[in-house]
């Protein structure tokens, strides 16, 4: 199941006695490599509890909608916009008559219905319930809106009776939600191409101008597109940051090397440039090393924007380009006029002052400013530059579906 690798599964266990199944297929999801979050409702909670969830499944147990603790952060918008995939498991008949009526009276229910993500439900009820009517009514509604079911199985239950309603193995659902994203995966293989890191230029053999660049949220971006199913090339310039073997690396130093780089690896679907290229090179270098003197004066000469370059070139430019404004002062103003200037899509603006998101920080707080959509900007608060890759990506994912 290598297709679970990374992803992130928002797990709702309904109450029901098939419940107890969810703590098996959890532990299956974790072991193959998924990071799990868990909403229990009121009901489930009689079945299975928190700490036994938690200590398969190592991720946060959410059970309350007017929770103080965890409103301060609205979980019911910011767990659906986190999750790849929400499994609902058992999926009772109770549950699946409030997602067919747009009921939000809890957590899963106000979770569900503010998530644009795809949605697996694994119901479980008596086989009389399953055969009601209304439930098969609720069943084509939630069809329309596109959910997926995984079973129900015909089997003995626990109510004695035989039929069709049993929920499925854990084994068969874990299979099933690999198979979602393989099939994703296949239709969602998009190309993007990304540079990150700083680039030297040098004024003799063994000395260079170069600057502060760590590399880390460009390297971080690479992991996040790759994550959600992109042919993706990081060109690199020199940083000592580790890559998945599956991104295709292109190891430069200089602006020009980065720019040929770039050419080279063109068309893709979305090409980021995140990497801080010199704007001056030497314009003539030295062949030898320089010897001491008491004054060198050194000639520059403006190395061309890869970005704008890119941005401008209409035969070979990507359906999406992003540029990154690392600024000190003036970030809204630098960053708009970037965005017309660059001729790019997106402009994402981070402050590079600051010291807690700075160049080696594995934080950092960015603005994107858009340039063809309805919302002009969006702000994307402290967190792991991992975290900010993952949201990034999924705007990305957004506008090119």
């Amino acid at each position: 199941m290598k297709n679970l690798l990374n992803k992130k599964i928002l797990f709702i266990i309904c109450g029901g006695i098939s419940a107890y199944k969810s703590l098996e297929t959890i532990r299956l999801l974790k072991k193959n490599g998924s990071e799990i979050k868990t909403i229990l409702t009121e009901s489930a909670k009689k079945f299975v509890t928190p700490l036994s969830i938690t200590s398969i499944s190592q991720g946060k147990v959410y059970t309350d909608l007017f929770s103080i603790e965890n409103e301060t952060e609205m979980n019911h918008i910011s767990l659906s916009r986190w999750a790849d995939i929400i499994i609902i498991a058992p999926a009772t008949a109770n549950t699946i008559s409030k997602l067919a009526q747009g009921t939000t009276d809890d957590l899963a229910s106000a979770v569900v219905l503010a998530s644009n993500k795809n949605i697996l439900l694994a119901p479980a009820m008596n086989v009389r319930m399953w055969e009601h009517p209304t439930t098969k009514l609720n069943l084509q509604k939630l069809n329309d809106f596109k959910y997926e079911l995984i079973g129900p199985e015909i089997g003995d239950m626990a109510c004695g009776e035989y039929g069709e309603g049993k929920m499925s193995d854990p084994l068969t659902i874990a299979f099933k939600i690999d198979e979602f994203f393989s099939t994703k995966n296949k239709k969602n293989k998009f190309r993007a191409l990304i540079t990150a890191g700083p680039t030297n230029e040098y004024i003799d053999p063994v000395r260079y101008i170069t600057n502060r660049s760590s590399g880390k949220q460009g390297y971080a971006l690479a992991k996040s597109l790759l994550k959600k199913g992109f042919d993706t090339t990081l060109i690199s310039g020199p940083t000592n940051l580790q890559i998945d073997e599956n991104i295709e690396l292109v190891k430069v130093e200089t602006a020009d090397e980065m720019l040929i780089a770039t050419q080279d690896n063109l068309p893709v679907d979305v090409a980021i440039f995140s990497a801080a290229v010199s704007d001056f090179k030497i314009k003539k270098k030295y062949n030898n090393k320089i010897i001491k003197k008491e004054d060198l004066n050194l000639e520059f000469e403006k190395n061309l924007d890869i970005l704008n370059y890119v941005s401008n070139h209409n035969s070979m430019r990507p359906e999406l380009v992003i540029g990154f404004a690392a600024d000190t002062n003036d970030l809204e103003k630098n960053a708009k006029e970037k965005l017309d200037k660059k001729n790019c899509d997106w402009i994402i603006s981070n402050d590079v002052s600051n010291e807690n998101i700075g160049f080696n920080s594995e934080f950092n707080e960015v603005t994107i400013y858009y340039r063809n959509k309805n919302i002009k900007t969006e702000k994307l608060s402290f967190k792991k530059k991992s975290e900010i890759s993952d949201e990034i990506v999924d705007r990305i994912l957004d506008q090119l579906n």
